[in-house]
């Protein structure tokens, strides 16, 4: 695709603006742990809420789910973000409450406080590896596809590329350099998914004509032998991956830990909640446009998006799409890698190898952590285009199965059963992988992902409570307080997030 001399003005702008503004605003001296890996705990609401949503929105979503919207999930797909909206809301009013009590800097860290330092851990090593093999290899190699379809680049040569500049600010800046990047891009990725959204109804020939051609692909509720997203996963399945993403996924929760007080991180939760509304507008309905539009174009359904803004995109625009496309990458990357990195820092190095390391020694040992991270998932980025995966979006999702039942299962458990001892989570983190695995072998393929996460989760369930009767703590485990706050959530809170509650009840009803 041939950019014009202004298309490349804007995208080389927009790139300065990024870089430039994420680093004047990370320019002050990291001098302790917190300023680098949480923003010296000083994050408002609004850069809270756009960064939440800039870290997820990514080619994740416009490659991957709108993918799946062109394949044969249709809107149902869309109930990823519309559950997220009620998580959200959830994890605001009764997880950060704690998360911030404890003064924790990962999410890991909480384990230790409530058993031990062997599930905080078994998690950390989780997550590092699902990070650097499976989501920062999948935006990866998300933004190299689209970057490769749309403009001609060689996929492992634009995959680097990403990979480079979004380690170079993140290395140097930590979570404020991500932040302020994240508000730029998260704008700029709204701003352009509306309007691609807004030529695609323009091409199938106007709003009204989109939902009478594709009235059967708009239904969030599908049959129970539907093979993605059947009506039963939406009562326990979907619930899994969506409190463990929201509530218990450092590169999501590391802003929130950042909050400069428990209102702000509310309301920022709160705010990106809201967003999570308005996502499958300009993602979703996109890919079933592009069905409509291009489906003897689309060798794979991930090319549904890509097609979609090769062919409408008209000159003038195609450097601001090719901006928005970048940035959502690049915001996803540089809060993978930045929370990578503190995880890796914080729960393994500084935890088992260099307890005495000063705050210095742990920032420097982040930066090289960052560029490690990078580097392993640009290698591995290229590989995922084999069909084997089933697609992008399923990718990610499936293999996250392998730890997010065990990790939401130790915490849920642990919060309410006082009772119950290490052992119950660490049983439930190892427990994990096999009871998964075992779900993926050929007699259970008629199972759906999400529905093997539902019964993991309460195999997982079933074992902790066996574990916590046979061996219960003698006295319940007080959690340590290390930040006094206000634990009640200012009425504000619980107002707006009813009303985002009410708001994807009535989608739901709506698109049936």
């Amino acid at each position: 695709m041939a950019l014009s001399w202004i298309d490349v003005g804007v995208f080389l702008t927009f790139i300065g603006c990024v870089v430039g503004i994420s680093l004047y605003k990370s320019r002050q001296k990291k001098e302790t742990t917190e300023d680098y890996f949480l923003a010296s705990r000083n994050l408002m609401w609004y850069l809270i809420g756009f960064s939440l949503i800039a870290s997820n929105i990514s080619t994740e979503q416009f490659v991957g789910m709108s993918g799946q919207s062109a394949g044969h999930v249709g809107m149902a797909v869309a109930s990823y973000e519309w559950i997220a909206a009620i998580t959200l809301v959830i994890v605001a009013i009764f997880f950060l409450p704690k998360f911030l009590k404890s003064g924790i800097f990962t999410i890991p860290e909480f384990l230790e406080h409530r058993f031990s330092p062997v599930p905080r851990a078994i998690m950390a090593f989780y997550t590092v590896v699902i990070y650097v093999a499976v989501t920062i290899a999948a935006v990866l190699y998300s933004g190299g596809l689209t970057l490769q379809t749309i403009f001609g680049i060689d996929l492992t040569l634009a995959v680097w590329i990403i990979g480079i500049i979004a380690a170079l600010y993140t290395a140097y800046g930590g979570l404020k350099a991500v932040v302020w990047a994240d508000l730029i891009q998260g704008s700029a990725l709204i701003i352009g998914g509306a309007i691609t959204m807004v030529l695609g109804f323009i091409a199938v020939g106007g709003v009204s004509n989109f939902f009478q051609t594709n009235a059967d692909r708009l239904h969030m509720v599908l049959p129970a032998n539907h093979v993605e997203i059947p009506w039963t996963a939406l009562v326990l399945g979907i619930w899994i991956p969506n409190f463990y993403y929201w509530g218990l996924n450092q590169y999501i929760t590391q802003r929130t830990l950042g909050a400069k007080s428990l209102k702000q991180g509310q309301m920022g939760i709160i705010f990106a909640a809201g967003l999570k509304l308005l996502i499958p507008f300009i993602v979703v309905f996109p890919g079933i446009m592009a069905l409509q539009l291009y489906k003897g174009q689309m060798a794979t359904a991930d090319q549904a998006y890509p097609l979609l803004i090769k062919n409408l995109i008209p000159a003038g625009l195609k450097g601001f799409m090719f901006a928005a496309i970048f940035g959502a990458v690049m915001s996803s990357l540089d809060s993978m890698l930045n929370s990578a990195s503190t995880i890796f820092t914080m729960d393994l190095y500084k935890r088992h190898f260099r307890q005495d390391a000063s705050p210095k020694t742990l920032i420097f040992f982040g930066r090289i952590m960052t560029v490690v991270f990078v580097f392993i998932g640009c290698l591995i980025a290229p590989q995922l285009g084999n069909p084997k995966f089933q697609g992008i979006f399923h990718y990610i999702q499936d293999f996250q199965g392998y730890i997010s039942p065990g990790i939401l299962a130790a915490f849920i458990f642990g919060l309410f059963v006082k009772r119950a001892p290490s052992s119950a989570a660490i049983t439930a983190l190892i427990l994990n992988v096999p009871i998964y695995g075992i779900l993926h072998l050929k007699r259970f393929e008629s199972i759906v992902f999400l529905n093997k996460m539902a019964i993991t989760f309460v195999c997982l369930i079933l074992a902790m409570t066996i574990v916590t009767l046979l061996w219960p703590l003698k006295k319940p485990k007080v959690l340590p307080t290390r930040v006094k706050i206000d634990l009640k959530p200012a009425p504000s809170v619980v107002w707006l997030g009813l009303a985002v509650i009410a708001a994807t009840i009535a989608l739901y009803i709506i698109f049936w």
